[in-house]
């Protein structure tokens, strides 16, 4: 993440993607498309907007076939 990104910039479908990111990742060490999409309930297109808007934030990063968190300064519960 080379600059600050304001978490308030971040749409609620890409809050609720992240958590569900930051869920699994705590679960199982990574998180997967498909998992995602039956965690979050959300169509895979919003699921794939979520991530790219994350990935460009850094929020999220890829990991093997999945994702993973990357640096934040925000957390979240769940």
């Amino acid at each position: 993440m080379s600059e600050a990104h304001d978490v308030q910039a971040l749409s609620d479908v890409d809050i609720h993607v992240y958590e569900a990111v930051a869920s699994q990742t705590v679960e199982t060490g990574g998180a997967g498309l498909g998992g995602l999409i039956r965690a979050t309930g959300l169509s895979e297109e919003e699921v794939r907007h979520g991530l790219a808007r994350l990935v460009e934030y850094g929020y999220v990063v890829p990991q093997g076939d999945g994702y993973a968190l990357g640096p934040h300064t925000f957390e979240v519960e769940y």
